[in-house]
């Protein structure tokens, strides 16, 4: 698979990324939600720190949330370097097209969420209890760097009433699956998975 390949289908995830955040972010007040099915809804969240909302500051509890910030979005940006220096030397190398597939999904979904966090606090205002505008004339919600990353898509897939003898959570209403993430996430997840899946294939030294 050619570098020209792999950067059309980034750009395609890319845009269908950030068309789908742009439209929720104009178009939702956070926490706004609509059900499309009885195990899928679209529901409008952000989130300003690591996967699943985890926060550096969570673990390094000397550092604020606003530095934390700055550390993982600036981490991030040079780790979509590093990302895209991998998916050149895989094309030029002509490795497996499924490595080349997984780096690419990866390169999009990470380049997708750190648009989110450096631009977004300058683009829009703020999504509490209103709708939030493109370019407001009072200026955005915050500062470069500390955007926050627009997640919309949730599978409730399924809720029950916990036991009592449950450990840890009995007697609660367990829900499956609650994370919200978005299609960036999605890439993310899925060159992941297919690293996992196809491990010989990807990292063998025939083209795939």
């Amino acid at each position: 698979m050619s570098l020209k390949k792999s950067i059309f289908l980034i750009l395609i995830i890319l845009l269908i990324d950030q068309i789908s955040k742009i439209y929720i972010k104009t178009s939702f007040a956070l926490q706004d939600s609509v059900e499309v099915f009885g195990w899928f809804e679209i529901i409008f969240v952000e989130n300003d720190g690591m996967a699943w909302g985890t926060k550096i500051s969570d673990f390094v509890s000397f550092i604020s949330d606003r530095t934390a910030k700055v550390i993982l979005t600036s981490f991030r940006i040079v780790a979509i370097f590093g990302i895209g220096y991998w998916l050149y030397d895989a094309t030029k190398k002509q490795s497996a097209k499924v490595l080349i597939i997984a780096i690419a999904l990866i390169f999009s979904g990470a380049l997708g969420n750190i648009i989110d966090s450096v631009f977004y606090g300058v683009l829009f205002d703020h999504s509490y209890g209103q709708i939030a505008s493109f370019l407001p004339e009072t200026g955005g919600y915050d500062s470069l760097l500390h955007g926050k990353v627009v997640d919309m898509l949730h599978f409730p897939l399924f809720e029950v009433d916990l036991p009592e003898w449950f450990p840890f959570s009995g007697g609660k209403r367990f829900s499956f699956f609650d994370p919200v993430f978005n299609i960036a996430d999605m890439a993310i997840s899925t060159g992941f998975i297919m690293l996992i899946v196809f491990n010989k294939k990807a990292f063998s030294n025939k083209e795939v």
